[in-house]
Order: C-alpha cells, then structure tokens, then sequence
C-alpha cells in the first residue's frame, strides 16, 4: 500500500480507461450508498453545498436536487468533463478543477452550508488529510455540517476507509467539530460532524 497521495494523473488515467471506473451510474451498491447520504443531510433547505471530488457527477446531480447551489471539486480533468456533461443541464451546479489539500478552494466555499467528502479521504496520506481538515475549518460557519463517505474494504490506497475517517474526525476535535451521526453500510462508513460551539 503507497503511503503518498494520489496525484491527478492517476485519476485522470483511470477516468480515460473507463468513464466510470466505480460504476457510480449503475451499481445498485452506489444507489443504496448515495440515498443514505441524501437522507443524512440536513432536512432544512440547503442554500449552497460543496461536493470535494466529485468524480463524474453521480451524486453532483443528485445534490443539485436538494441545494440551490452545489459547487462540484475534483482533481481530475477527465472526470470534470464527463460530470459537467452529465450535469449540463442543472444551472444550479459549478464547477472547479482543484486538487486536494492543498488546491481546497477557500474563497470559493466561503458560506456553503453542508460539505460532502465521499469516497476521497482514503486516496490521500494521513498528513494531508490533516490539512485539508486546517483549510475546511477556515472556512465553515458553526452551522455547516460535513458528511463523509468512506469505503470500509480491502484497499491498496494510502489509508483505509476507517483509518481515514478516523484521522478527519480526529483532526476536527480541536475545533470542537464532533460527529453527530454515524452508520455503517456491509462495506462503508457514513459520518457527519458539527460545531459544537455555538
């Protein structure tokens, strides 16, 4: 297993093999993981949500049903232009090429009130998973929420599922932002955490 984050060409090269190289669009897997994501935001309306790795827009789109606003980041530009054709028609999505932590795009977020990180944490080094929680927290209002998305099974990326959702929600304590919800599927993990302070 690689300690070191992956680097945009290798999702760029995985998008290039196969437009959909985690069947997103079909599995029913990916159906079930994505409408327990849907119902774990929060049941208020959802002004403006940023969506961190957005593959090839999946659940960009199924965001854009719920928020008036979604701002879809990836890494990859292979995967953005398949997500911005899927998502062409919704004028409440845009788009941004970034690639995490150190692309996280702070004044472009500033305000969202939900921030989703599914099926990402675990592609990065524990060291960058702590900065990104750094840039996160300069820029969430207390009343954010975060969802995270994890998988749970074998892996050749640099942390496991478990282990990087453990390190994210470790790495939020100091800010006092805490789960306030967490589940297990067969093979993920879905946590949501908030501010304390209020």
């Amino acid at each position: 297993m690689s300690k070191k984050t992956w680097s945009p060409d290798i999702f760029d090269s995985l998008f290039q093999k196969n437009p959909d190289p985690w069947d997103f669009e079909k599995s029913l897997y990916e159906q079930e993981k994505l409408a327990r994501l849907l119902s774990c935001l929060p049941q208020e309306p959802i002004n403006f949500a940023v969506e961190l790795g957005c593959a090839v827009g999946v659940g960009t789109k199924a965001l854009a049903a719920r928020c008036t606003h979604v701002l879809a980041v990836d890494g990859s530009s292979t995967a953005l232009a398949l997500a911005r054709d899927r998502c062409s028609h919704l004028k409440n999505v845009s788009f941004l090429e970034a690639f995490l932590p150190e692309g996280y795009p702070k004044s472009a977020v500033l305000g969202c009130d939900v921030i989703v990180i599914s099926e990402v944490l675990y592609f990065m080094a524990q060291n960058d998973i702590k900065k990104l929680v750094d840039y996160i927290m300069e820029t969430l209002p207390p009343s954010a929420t975060v969802v995270l998305v994890n998988w749970t099974g074998e892996t050749d990326t640099p942390c496991t599922g478990d282990d990087a959702a453990d390190c994210f929600i470790q790495a939020c304590h100091p800010y006092q932002w805490l789960p306030v919800h967490a589940e297990r599927g067969e093979t993920y993990r879905l946590d949501c955490l908030r501010s304390v302070v209020t």
